[in-house]
């Protein structure tokens, strides 16, 4: 099965840094998205609504996990 795994992410973030190690120790390929510039933040509120604040978010499939949890949930739904 292939993901596309996409982590939105913020610079000196522990939990963005974490989500990435979970993704980089499980071997998944992923994009990442860094929103520190005013145009990739418009564009993250865009897909995700201005209330969404909690960094990462990690979408797989083009469906939103969530942090650092919804990614591990996910990843153990899906087996990996």
């Amino acid at each position: 099965m292939e993901l596309k795994i996409v982590v939105y992410s913020k610079s000196a973030c522990p939990q963005c840094e974490t989500a990435k190690s979970v993704l980089k120790s499980k071997a998944l390929p992923f994009e990442e998205i860094k929103i520190d510039d005013e145009a990739e933040r418009l564009a993250f509120y865009e897909k995700c609504g201005p209330a969404v604040r909690q960094m990462p978010q990690v979408f797989i499939n083009d469906q939103r996990v969530g942090g650092v949890n919804g990614l591990q949930a996910a990843l153990k739904q899906l087996s990996l």
